[in-house]
């Protein structure tokens, strides 16, 4: 016969139990020392070509390069909602230690993401999140409701806080641009904001001949339009180009989110007066750190835990697996040519 297991009662029980409980609860803090060698890890942009996405995937491979792993790079020439489910699967079945992904569609990927996850892949949103259950970990560049409220309040400095102006954004589907234009929304209902006038949010789908033409059809329907908002590297650019050599420079403000080497000709000709942005190269950096400290078992993504993220330090999972980069900068005259990305 087999002997029964010796039952833990009373005191010893309470004692297990206590120190199992408060074990579960202890948040995670990782270093760099625990990280596995020869991790895996692929970047999936929205889109392969875009300059935004190149800058942010390559301080993503810098930092992969950093802790001993491999990284690459796939992704589609378009931004569709459903142009990355067939680079994913492909990254499953090359049996990746974790994706991070920018989503192009906050639903349309998620089925294969969890298929992903199911079999031990690590996934981590990054600029443009998916609905939480498609990831562990999303890697925001900024505060969203910093970012919308900040875009409306620097177009109301450079109006003067009166006049029509438009959204120029990316894909009708984007995540971040959604997000943002949602606070852009909240913002413009402050009374200090009750003479200016959305009137039009058009979208480039991050596409830079479509941005330029949306600017130009911004022009003509909207003759008394005062400024543009574009809150995608694409558009801003494209925005920014079209107004140069118009009738509408000096007349027309055109701001958003954009890289300083891409617009630093536009302040300098005073086309562009101020626009923001974060560093995109520290946001791939940060989301590959992210990414590894996921796959090496340091962290799970729950709130609290905390991991080291190489030159950015120590970062701490926030609410829903969110992990902040930190508040954009706004770049003009005074202080462009101080920054090269």
């Amino acid at each position: 016969m087999f002997k029964p297991f010796k039952s833990i009662r009373g005191p010893a029980l309470c004692a297990a139990l206590i120190a199992v409980s408060a074990a579960a609860m202890i948040p995670v803090s990782a270093s760099a020392a625990d990280l596995k060698k020869d991790l895996k890890i692929a970047f999936l942009p929205k889109q392969i070509n875009n300059p935004y996405e190149v800058i942010a995937d390559d301080g993503g491979l810098a930092a992969i390069k950093e802790m001993g792993g491999q990284g690459k790079v796939v992704g589609p020439s378009d931004a569709g909602a459903s142009s990355q489910v067939q680079y994913i699967n492909t990254l499953i079945t090359q049996r990746q230690d974790a994706i991070v992904i920018a989503a192009n569609d906050a639903n349309a990927v998620v089925p294969y993401l969890k298929k992903a996850m199911a079999q031990g892949v690590k996934v981590v949103t990054f600029d443009s999140d998916t609905a939480p259950d498609g990831r562990q970990i999303f890697v925001n560049q900024a505060n969203s409701e910093g970012i919308g409220r900040g875009q409306v309040q620097l177009m109301s400095k450079l109006i003067g806080g009166e006049g029509e102006f438009a959204i120029l954004s990316a894909t009708p589907n984007a995540t971040n641009q959604n997000t943002w234009i949602k606070w852009m929304e909240e913002e413009l209902k402050k009374p200090e904001y009750s003479k200016m006038k959305l009137v039009k949010i058009a979208y480039g789908n991050d596409d830079d001949q479509k941005s330029f033409v949306e600017t130009q059809g911004l022009l003509q329907a909207y003759p008394n339009l005062k400024g543009i908002i574009s809150p995608t590297t694409v558009g801003i650019a494209a925005a920014a180009r079209y107004i140069s050599t118009s009738p509408a420079k000096g007349k027309v403000e055109v701001t958003g989110l954009g890289t300083p080497n891409q617009m630093r000709a536009f302040i300098k000709n005073g086309t562009v007066k101020a626009f923001q942005l974060w560093d995109p190269g520290q946001l791939g950096y940060l989301a590959a750190y992210a990414a590894a400290n996921l796959a090496s078992g340091t962290i799970t993504g729950k709130e609290g835990d905390s991991f080291d993220a190489g030159k950015l330090g120590k970062r701490t999972v926030g609410k829903s697996g969110e992990v902040v980069l930190g508040p954009p900068t706004t770049f003009d005259s005074s202080n462009i040519d101080n920054f090269n990305f």
